[in-house]
């Protein structure tokens, strides 16, 4: 709920997608398509991952990552 808070106060339209049988996620809406973005336990911490790729993850308590996603939506 962070995140979303983060990234809504980030000027970008969110919800929270609790759908059945998936992962939980936050739904960040754009133009050319949803950016779904969900926590993954990696290297022993969580970290939020938002496509695939290096530069597609970042550290969950890091006050960059809602940056970096708010770039990747955009």
């Amino acid at each position: 709920m962070r995140l979303a808070w983060d990234l809504r106060c980030l000027g970008l339209g969110i919800s929270v997608e609790l759908a059945q049988g998936q992962e939980p996620c936050v739904v960040v809406r754009r133009a050319s398509g949803p950016v779904r973005v969900a926590a993954v336990r990696r290297h022993g911490g969580w970290v939020f991952a938002w496509g695939r790729g290096r530069d597609h993850w970042g550290p969950a308590l890091d006050g960059e990552t809602p940056h970096r996603i708010r770039a990747a939506a955009w």
